[in-house]
């Protein structure tokens, strides 16, 4: 009896220690995001902030652990009772039987064909121009990675050639791009299927897939965002079957995905590559049992990227020269520094400064987006010696390093600030408009392309969804479109399979959270860098439906 009671309180004082932890982070990010929407700073000296914060701990702690407390007596409930459809769904979905796959493809291409009609060719933007300039000058650079700028420069090229429109070379691309993401997402249901889960997770999530707005904008882009997304859906997916199956080192074929996943992850954006390589010492702290097999299933990945990537840089004398967009956190940190306390800077610093940063590029700081500064950094300048600007940014964050954190936050608070409005472009004129109070998302259609809407009034709606404000201040549904409360959903998931100790069920979280910890080193927030929270939610769902019921076959649709 007393090692009973002493297990139960073990146990208490752990999930005391979870939801403490979580509700600490969150309440942190709900009290300096206000204030960084607000006066753009945060005064970690200010002690009614830290009074705030230890209150709303305390009150989301209760609240976390009465939640726990619900879901446990659910899931109970759940494994006694099992799951009822209505009959109606039910009997639909009964009688798709072994068309279910097909039935799913044909689904999302009927549900995102209207939009692509209304916004015809597709949404070409975000670099989508420089990208096809690259491939058709000839010149490459590094700056986006190769493996897209020859399959979207290609196909832009190549239909033009063969039509003399690039309007059509545009809509084959996004085509192919619609093509694959309802692959890869019925690959995604049909895997849900053969692992039990839910009927009703299945249909909540094909219908999400299918109309949520953030998803479909970005399968109809032609940004790297939406394929390298998938490629780190399908990673997500091999790694919740390693993390469920003991069985999956035995299959080549799903060893052979995690090996394709992996690289064409890394190889669509860089941020994958660094948050692959810190995965793989987690998982095999993770996997005891497998960890010579899963060095080398890493070591595949790792070295496929690597000679896919070198070798189309030396195929194609790419220049490897720009150091911006690794350095888009000191850069900002220096120009804000130099903006609100120039004192800080002795002659010989800001001599050393306007050697990579001028004047003009200096004047052009915004807090919340680092690209008018960054694009004028002298590169060259910089390469000639390194230690020289690293020792110069040491020396005044050692001075204003309050100035340096709040530099930061404002521009990666986005991604954890609930109620962030993305109005990062505000002001700045683009092809076809000018930003005003919004820019959750480009919109647009870059040049050589042009808008030809098929269906007008439908165009008009994904306009004002992209560029106007009203979806973010509207209450409860502003969440959905949050890149900052999708990640506490997600949070908030890890935190409750953690605390009931599902360790089996958390691998996918871990290039997740990675990739955002990269993202927070980036120059913006933006719904593109984090667009695996809106396409990888059904699997998540998926998740936390296993954690309900400790097995999925005993929770599944009767």
């Amino acid at each position: 009896m007393k090692e009973m009671r002493s297990d139960k309180k073990r146990n208490k004082n752990r999930s005391r220690l979870i939801a403490g932890a979580l509700s600490f982070l969150f309440s942190a990010a709900i009290l300096f995001g206000a204030r960084l929407d607000d006066v753009e700073n945060v005064d970690v000296k200010d002690i009614t902030l830290w009074l705030q914060l230890a209150a709303f701990t305390v009150i989301f702690t209760g609240f976390v652990l009465l939640l726990w407390q619900f879901l446990d007596v659910l899931g109970k409930r759940e494994r006694e009772d099992g799951r009822k459809v209505p009959n109606i769904i039910a009997g639909v979905i009964e009688r798709a039987g072994g068309y279910e796959e097909v039935l799913s493809f044909l689904f999302l291409i009927l549900c995102w064909l209207p939009v692509f009609l209304a916004v015809y060719p597709g949404f070409f933007v975000y670099d989508a121009q420089d990208e096809y300039i690259q491939v058709a000058t000839r010149t490459f650079s590094t700056h986006h990675p190769l493996v897209h700028v020859l399959l979207l420069g290609g196909v832009v090229c190549g239909i033009h050639k063969l039509t003399d429109s690039y309007n059509m070379g545009i809509a084959c691309y996004t085509v192919f791009q619609m093509a694959a993401a309802a692959g890869v997402f019925t690959f995604l249901f049909s895997y849900l299927r053969k692992k039990k889960v839910s009927r009703v997770i299945r249909l909540i999530g094909i219908v999400w897939l299918g109309l949520f707005p953030t998803v479909v904008m970005f399968t109809l882009c032609s940004a790297k965002d939406a394929l390298f997304t998938l490629a780190l859906l399908l990673l997500l997916v091999c790694l919740l079957e390693m993390g469920t199956e003991e069985s999956f080192f035995e299959k080549k074929g799903w060893q052979l995905l995690f090996v394709l996943a992996g690289t064409g992850m890394m190889l669509l954006r860089n941020n994958g590559f660094y948050a692959f390589l810190v995965m793989i010492p987690l998982l095999l702290l993770l996997q005891k049992k497998r960890r010579g097999r899963l060095l080398f299933l890493t070591v595949c990945a790792v070295a496929g990227c690597l000679l896919i990537s070198g070798g189309l840089k030396l195929t194609l004398h790419a220049d490897d020269s720009e150091y911006q967009e690794l350095l888009t956190v000191p850069i900002q940190q220096l120009a804000r520094t130099c903006k609100y306390a120039p004192e800080a800077f002795s002659e010989e610093d800001m001599e050393i400064l306007h050697e990579v940063l001028d004047e003009e590029a200096l004047s052009l700081y915004t807090p919340r987006l680092s690209d008018p500064v960054k694009y004028r950094f002298d590169n060259a300048a910089f390469a000639q010696d390194k230690g020289r600007y690293a020792k110069l940014w040491l020396r005044v964050g050692m001075k204003k390093p309050l100035i340096y954190l709040n530099a930061w936050l404002m521009t990666s608070y986005g991604f954890w600030y609930p109620d962030t409005i993305i109005n990062v472009y505000g002001g700045n004129t683009v092809f076809t408009f000018t930003y005003k109070d919004n820019s959750y998302f480009g919109y647009e259609v870059e040049q050589p392309g042009v808008r030809e809407s098929k269906i007008p009034w439908l165009d008009e709606v994904y306009r004002k969804l992209s560029l106007e404000v009203w979806k973010e201040k509207a209450p409860v549904i502003s969440w959905l479109f949050s890149p900052g409360a999708m990640f506490w959903l997600y949070a908030f998931l890890f935190a409750w399979l953690l605390n009931n100790r599902r360790y089996e069920l958390l691998y996918p979280f871990l290039p997740v959270f990675l990739i955002w910890l990269t993202v927070l080193l980036g120059p913006t927030y933006l719904p593109r860098y984090v667009l695996f929270f809106w396409y990888c939610l059904p699997l998540f769902l998926a998740v936390a439906q296993i954690g309900f019921g400790g097995d999925a076959k005993n929770i599944d649709t009767q």
